[in-house]
């Protein structure tokens, strides 16, 4: 399954515990169908101290979502558009499916 989803990406989710968050996507696994978004489905992490971080504790990290519960933001009208890929000029270019327009 081809993700229709880029690091940077600004993306809103859609479904779970976090939904109605937006945020930018900072890591892809697409081995997994999963992303890291900033600031959404944050988990509590022990920390133990180490020589960087002297201090350890309990840390707020973010945790991978499945791909299924996000959509991708339209730069232009700020609002979750359907992805898909379609050859335009004999690239393969994501199209938001509505308007037809390239997403880049």
């Amino acid at each position: 399954m081809a993700l229709n989803l880029k690091k940077n990406d600004t993306v809103k989710v859609i479904s779970g515990k976090a939904r109605g968050k937006t945020g930018k996507i900072l890591l892809v696994y697409a081995d997994k169908n999963r992303v890291l978004v900033e600031g959404v489905n944050l988990v509590k992490k022990h920390q133990k101290p180490t020589q960087q971080d002297q201090k350890g504790g309990i840390v707020d990290r973010e945790a991978p979502i499945h791909v299924s519960n996000l959509m991708l933001v339209s730069a232009k009208s700020n609002e979750p558009v359907k992805v898909v890929r379609r050859a335009v000029d004999g690239k393969r270019v994501r199209v938001e499916k509505k308007t037809g327009k390239a997403v880049e």
